[in-house]
Parts: C-alpha cells; sequence; structure tokens
C-alpha cells in the first residue's frame, strides 16, 4: 500500500535506490564484516554489545518500559551464555571465566526479577564485563604482537614462509 500512496523516499545523489534496499545493503555489509572478524575481535564485539544492552536496559527501566528492558536483559543473558558455551575447559583459566559467567547469569536473572530493587546491579554487572572486555584485548593484542614479532624475526634471518604458510594474526 505505501508504494502506490506515498513512493518511497530518493536517496540523495537521485540514485533511485529504495530504502528497504538500502537497509538490505546495509545488511549485507554487517554480515560481511562480520564474518571477516578474527576471533578476538567477535569475542570484543559480544563484550561491546552486551554492555550496550545492559545501558540500554538501565534506560529502559527509568523510563519504565518493561517491555524493553526484559528483552535487552534476555539478549545479554544469551550472550554470557554463550560465551560460557565457548569457553575452552582445557585452559586453566576457563574454570574461573565460568565462575564468572555463571554469576552473571544468576545476577542477571535478580536484577530481571527485581527490577528497581535491583536497578543498582546493572552498573555492577556492566563494570565486570568492560573489565573482561579490557582483559581480553589487552591479551590479543599480546598474542598479536607476538607472532607479528616472530614473523619479522623469520624475515630477518631470511627464512621465508613457504606458500600457502598461515601464522595466527597476521593477515
Amino acid at each position: 500500500m505505501r508504494d502506490s500512496i506515498f513512493p518511497a523516499p530518493v536517496l540523495p545523489g537521485g540514485s533511485g535506490m529504495k530504502e528497504r534496499d538500502l537497509m538490505n545493503g546495509y545488511s549485507q555489509y554487517k554480515e560481511k564484516s562480520i564474518y571477516s572478524m578474527s576471533g578476538p575481535e567477535l569475542l570484543l564485539l559480544l563484550f561491546d554489545e552486551a554492555i550496550r544492552l545492559l545501558t540500554r536496559a538501565e534506560h529502559a527501566l527509568q523510563y519504565k518500559n518493561y517491555k524493553d528492558f526484559d528483552d535487552c536483559m534476555t539478549r545479554v543473558t544469551k550472550i554470557v551464555r554463550y560465551l560460557t558455551d565457548i569457553l575452552d575447559m582445557s585452559q586453566p583459566i576457563a574454570w574461573d571465566l565460568k565462575r564468572i559467567y555463571d554469576y552473571l547469569v544468576f545476577d542477571l536473572s535478580r536484577v530481571r526479577a527485581g527490577r528497581e530493587r535491583q536497578e543498582s546491579e546493572i552498573g555492577r554487572i556492566r563494570h565486570i564485563l568492560s573489565e573482561l572486555r579490557e582483559g581480553f584485548d589487552g591479551a590479543s593484542r599480546k598474542v598479536s604482537d607476538t607472532h607479528v614479532l616472530q614473523y619479522r624475526c623469520l624475515i630477518r634471518i631470511n627464512i621465508v614462509p613457504h606458500e600457502g604458510a598461515q601464522y595466527p594474526g597476521l593477515p
């Protein structure tokens, strides 16, 4: 009905592209950029999204928009559960991370159930996630720097890697 009564807006430049075509192109671009990210980048993206959702949940609670609050809290809980699921339990730190993630899921459920009574907990959960994000960011940079240094050492001593050789952290 919209197309017959109201024509779709024309984007600047007179391209004649419709709004939904633009959004479809943006969605495809976003999807491709996510698929081209490295593991550490994806992990940081998960933390960023959880932190963003917690901020949105806090605002929704202030304005008594309980539907949006519940939606945000559900999505943050799913992210934290996913972080738990992808842990490599053969690593010693994984058990400590699992305990932190389990606590966060418990605390998220308490906040969700208590709403206004537990509002102050949202900032604490966001702080914990921010600290974890910073830790993973620092660790991934350190590992990346180590791989780059190793690769440069190989080049400096004239050991050129064979065609198709894979070096983690390098393009």
